[in-house]
């Protein structure tokens, strides 16, 4: 549509002048001040320009800001959110969420709201399930908010962080007892196509909790382009568990529109920071599967016609990602905290990757599946070399978690290294070439992979019960060969 015939009229055509406000003529009161500047800048434009995908493109606008809330309305009336990715003196660029489809150009009308989009938060949200904007797609009612919280959050200052050291028990040995997940870190899982990480997301969010913690405990689930089948088989597997009163879930399915994928990470974490900040809650957010999220990127930065970056995603990837993951941590003023298990599928099982690469930048460590591990049917398919927590030290040890096993995974980690060795020898002179030290280790990573990492998708294990399969797998090795473990923990726990 040409620029010399848009339209900018009142945004509720309905609305009264400004004179005929009280106040509006002849009268100063602060009241009706603010109507006055709500009206002044309150703009509805008629036609638009250019519609590109998911995007909107309007010349001529007035001043308006980054992420700015629109309302979109079509010419049947109905409206559709969505927020102003680009603005300029020329253009303004407008990022539709629920589609662009059925708005023409001559007579889309755009309605400014002058605010970033915000989503009404309440703990009445735990238990139900919403798409990626925050609205029911349970067939209940919209909650009854408590607070309109911007869903782009707000900074937080470093210094009013508190340092994560508390242990937060998955029930799942290879993470408890050798990544173990510490309270307001941020911990990714690096999976794979056909890789059963949809099972252990759920399974986590069943079977998490802070032990000892005075606390309420919250799981907040946001799933992004997943399949009907895979979204169902969430929301049953936390009724059926009888979790699903303390999980919110928002579901932004395979066949909802692409764009709508960035947003839901964003409307999940302002739901988990006023649990957290506010309600003192203790809030493990899990978002899958984030290469979705950065595959919806990487389109509009396309569409928008952006100077690609390795693999053709934005530049802005890691700003991008940031953004999401720096969302979690405690705060010296709250009891509660915020835990994030982002998980990402990598492209043809590549850790160079750029979304697994910047993701591993970014956060303390990862958890990273194995495709050979689960042909082996070991489930989790945790591969144990390449996964790391960083904040591992600081959550065990004196006066913390496994107080007189601080050593014992530093263990297990380097036998099972030495099992990888062996293994790749056997592999090429033979295993009757083996020294029978040699068959020890080999033993022991059979016996390792089959009892601690590998466990059924319904078994909650405790801390203690990892630790002792943990011993039992190390009393297979001779006592010299334990080289990571103090001498009074060889003799407390390997002579059992």
């Amino acid at each position: 549509m040409v620029d010399d015939k848009m339209i900018a009229v009142d945004s509720n055509e309905e609305n009264p002048t400004l004179a005929s406000f009280p106040g509006a003529a002849g009268h100063t009161s602060s009241v009706s001040l603010s109507l006055a500047e709500k009206l002044k800048s309150a703009k509805e434009y008629i036609g638009i320009n250019k519609v590109d995908g998911p995007l909107l493109f309007v010349n001529k606008t007035h001043n308006v800001g980054y992420r700015e809330l629109v309302e979109c309305v079509d010419p049947s009336g109905l409206t559709r959110l969505g927020i102003v990715l680009d603005t300029s003196a020329d253009v303004v660029v407008v990022q539709v969420f629920q589609g662009t489809a059925s708005l023409t150009l001559p007579d889309t009308r755009l309605r400014f709201k002058g605010e970033p989009h915000k989503l009404g938060v309440s703990e009445k949200m735990l238990g139900r399930v919403f798409n990626g904007l925050g609205h029911p797609r349970d067939g209940g009612p919209a909650p009854r908010s408590e607070h309109y919280l911007n869903v782009n959050g707000k900074a937080i200052n470093p210094m009013a962080r508190a340092y994560p050291r508390d242990f937060i028990q998955t029930g799942i040995s290879v993470i408890d007892g050798m990544n173990t997940l510490i309270r307001g870190q941020k911990l990714p899982i690096f999976s794979g196509n056909g890789l059963p990480h949809n099972e252990l997301a759920a399974q986590i969010t069943r079977q998490s909790k802070i032990r000892g913690a005075e606390s309420e405990f919250a799981v907040i689930f946001a799933a992004m382009g997943v399949k009907h089948d895979v979204a169902n088989y969430f929301i049953r597997s936390f009724e059926e568990s009888g979790v699903s009163h303390q999980v919110a879930l928002f579901l932004s399915l395979a066949d909802d529109p692409s764009i709508e994928r960035l947003i839901t990470p964003r409307s999940a974490l302002t739901l988990a920071e006023y649990l957290a900040f506010e309600k003192n809650m203790h809030v493990l957010v899990i978002m899958t599967d984030m290469s979705n999220y950065c595959e919806s990127l990487r389109e509009v930065s396309t569409i928008r016609g952006e100077i690609p970056s390795r693999k053709g995603y934005p530049g802005y990837l890691y700003s991008d990602l940031a953004e999401l993951y720096e969302r979690s941590g405690m705060l010296k003023s709250s009891g509660g905290s915020i835990t994030q298990i982002p998980i990402l599928t990598m492209p043809n099982d590549d850790i160079s990757h750029p979304i697994p690469d910047l993701t591993g930048y970014i956060t303390e460590g990862q958890i990273v599946f194995e495709r050979e591990m689960h042909a082996r049917d070991i489930y989790p398919p945790v591969a144990g070399l390449p996964s790391l927590s960083r904040l591992m030290k600081d959550g065990i040890g004196k006066n913390m978690t496994r107080e007189d096993h601080p050593h014992l995974a530093s263990q297990l980690f380097a036998a099972y290294s030495y099992v990888k060795d062996v293994r790749n020898l056997a592999s090429v002179i033979g295993e009757e070439e083996l020294t029978p030290l040699d068959n020890q280790y080999l033993e022991f990573g059979k016996v390792f992979e089959e009892k601690f990492i590998t466990q059924r998708r319904d078994e909650d294990r405790t801390i203690e019960q990892t630790l002792s399969l943990g011993w039992e797998a190390l009393r297979i090795l001779p006592a010299e060969e334990l080289t990571r473990l103090t001498e009074e923990e060889i003799d407390t726990y390997y002579a059992i």
